[in-house]
C-alpha cells in the first residue's frame, strides 16, 4: 500500500511524497519511496553494495523542487524483504524490479543515478533499455568484473596497505591462499556464524578503509572480528553477486557500450578511489562519446569524501538543464 506523506512534505522539502513495500516476484518485495514534486523530472537512485539500501541523505541529491525523483532498496536490502535474501536475486531481476517500478510512476523515460554497484546496475539497465533512460549520473564507475576485484584486493591493497593487507590474508588457510577472493566469498556464504562472522567484518572493514581518501584506521582490529555483535549486510550480499560474476559476461559493460550511444552521461570519479580507479571511467568514457567525466582531486571512492557529494549533485542538476533544453 502506499503511504502519503504530504504533512511531512509541508515542513521538510525532501520528506518521501510516498513510500511502499512492492511485491516484485519471487517472493521479494522491495521497499519504494518517492521525493519531489509529482510532474517534475523523472529520475530512480540506484544505491550500491550490492545490499547497502539507500539512506535519507540520498534525497538531498534531488533539487525537489526539480526532481520527481524514485529511490528503492533492492532485494535483500535495506528496508526490503526478505531481508539478506539471496535466492531470485540476481542482476536481470534487478532490472526487472526498475522496470515495474518506472511503469509503475507512469514514467515513459527517467534520469538514471548510481554510485559504485549502483553504476553498474544503471549501466546494465541503460544498455537493456535504453529507450528508457533520459540521461545517465554515474559516481565511481564499477563495471562488474573480475578484474576490478582482483585489482582492488590483490593488488591496491598490498601496495597502499601492506600491514592491512597481511591481516586481511592471514585469516584464509596457507594453502587457499591462491584462490583469496573464493577462500573469502566461500566462509562469507557459509551458514555456520562461526564461520562467516569473522570474515564478513573482515571484508566489510578492509573495503570501508579502502573506499576512503583519508580513513580514520589503515588496520583491522583483529579482536573485534571475534564480536557477537550485529553483522554488516552488504558482504552476504557481495559475496553472492561477486561469486557469480555479477551475473554477466565478461566485460559484457564495456563490449556493449555502444548501445549507449545518445544517452548523454556525466561521470564522476574520485582522482584516488582505489575501489574504483579513474583508468575504469576513462575506458567507460571512451566507448561512450556522450558522456562526460568530471574529476574530483583529493578524493577517494566514498560519496561523503570531501567534494564527491557536491559533485554529484551538480551533475545531476546539470544533467537536468541538458535533457529539458
Amino acid at each position: 500500500m502506499i503511504v502519503p506523506d504530504a504533512g511531512n512534505r509541508r515542513s521538510d522539502p525532501f520528506a518521501p511524497l510516498t513510500s511502499e513495500l512492492l511485491e516484485v516476484s519471487d517472493g521479494h518485495s522491495i521497499h519504494v519511496e518517492s521525493v519531489g514534486r509529482e510532474g517534475g523530472i523523472p529520475a530512480v537512485y540506484l544505491h550500491g553494495g550490492p545490499g547497502s539500501g539507500c539512506q535519507p541523505d540520498h534525497r538531498r541529491l534531488f533539487d525537489p523542487e526539480r526532481f520527481h525523483a524514485v529511490l528503492f532498496d533492492q532485494r535483500g536490502a535495506g528496508r526490503s524483504r526478505p531481508k539478506n535474501r539471496r535466492e531470485h536475486n540476481t542482476l536481470p531481476h534487478l532490472i526487472a524490479d526498475m522496470e515495474m517500478i518506472r511503469e509503475k510512476f507512469g514514467f515513459k523515460q527517467w534520469m538514471v543515478v548510481g554510485g559504485s554497484w549502483g553504476a553498474t546496475l544503471a549501466l546494465a539497465y541503460a544498455q537493456v533499455h535504453p529507450d528508457r533512460v533520459s540521461g545517465i549520473v554515474l559516481r565511481a564507475t564499477f563495471l562488474g568484473t573480475r578484474g576490478e576485484l582482483d585489482a582492488a584486493f590483490l593488488e591496491t591493497l598490498p601496495r597502499f596497505y601492506p600491514e592491512l593487507s597481511e591481516d586481511f590474508v592471514s585469516l584464509v588457510p596457507e594453502a587457499e591462499r591462491g584462490q583469496l577472493l573464493e577462500a573469502y566469498w566461500r566462509r562469507i556464504l557459509d551458514p555456520d556464524v562461526s564461520v562467516h562472522a569473522p570474515f564478513a567484518r573482515t571484508w566489510h572493514d578492509t573495503e570501508r578503509i579502502l573506499s576512503e581518501h583519508a580513513p580514520s584506521r589503515s588496520r583491522l582490529d583483529i579482536a573485534s572480528l571475534k564480536s557477537t555483535g550485529p553483522l554488516p549486510s552488504t558482504p552476504f550480499m557481495e559475496a553472492h553477486y561477486f561469486q557469480n560474476d555479477c551475473f554477466m559476461q565478461p566485460n559484457q559493460l564495456l563490449n556493449n557500450a555502444q548501445k549507449l550511444a545518445g544517452i548523454p552521461g556525466i561521470i564522476v570519479q574520485g582522482r584516488f578511489d582505489l575501489l574504483c580507479p579513474p583508468a575504469t571511467s576513462h575506458a567507460l568514457a571512451a566507448r561512450w562519446p556522450a558522456a562526460e567525466l568530471r574529476a574530483v582531486e583529493s578524493a577517494g571512492h566514498t560519496l561523503y569524501d570531501p567534494g564527491v557529494r557536491d559533485a554529484v549533485m551538480k551533475a545531476i542538476a546539470d544533467m537536468a538543464t541538458k535533457i529539458t533544453d
